[in-house]
């Protein structure tokens, strides 16, 4: 596991890394198993947010404070908020409408 930005946030980031790791491998594979309908992985991927936020979502807030005073402490706030402003994040674009099919 790397360094953090910040060396007294590296603990935080390394207990928060083997959290998100652990959490990981036990949601990859069963989400992108094949045959599920829209509905059942909906409902898999809400069960394992709710998952991740009851294990990990402390010390991921823990994590992100301490990287966030790390930030401002380096003055990197002000080009962080200017990257914003210029590039702003935008939703993805959604896919296209389903076609029908033809039958047969």
């Amino acid at each position: 596991m790397s360094q953090s930005l910040s060396p007294e946030c590296t603990p935080l980031k390394q207990k928060y890394d083997s959290c998100f790791n652990s959490w990981f491998e036990g949601y990859l594979e069963p989400a992108v198993a094949a045959g599920q309908s829209p509905e059942t992985r909906a409902a898999y991927s809400k069960k394992k947010a709710d998952e991740f936020n009851q294990k990990c979502g402390k010390v991921w807030e823990e994590y992100k404070s301490c990287i966030q005073v790390a930030v401002k402490n380096r003055g990197l706030d002000a080009l962080l908020q200017q990257a914003r402003e210029e590039n702003p994040l935008v939703d993805p674009i959604p896919p296209p409408p389903s076609q029908p099919t033809k039958s047969s």
